[in-house]
């Protein structure tokens, strides 16, 4: 992130929130990404623009 560099985040990249201790949540680990890129002055991509950078549908796709 410090290098400018996009952040990938979520239990199915990583179970632990610090060494020895377990995510609660993905919203828990997307919370702290945020707080440091606001610390470190990124900004913060929504899900329209990350969806748009990663070249997938604006919408996702609905499986019913």
């Amino acid at each position: 992130m410090v290098y400018g560099l996009h952040v990938r985040v979520g239990m199915e990249d990583n179970v632990y929130y610090r060494r020895g201790g377990l995510a609660k949540s993905n919203a828990q680990l997307v919370e702290r990404v945020v707080r440091i890129a606001n610390e470190v002055g990124r900004p913060v991509a929504t899900p329209e623009e990350a969806r748009e950078m990663m070249g997938l549908p604006k919408e996702p796709k609905r499986y019913d």
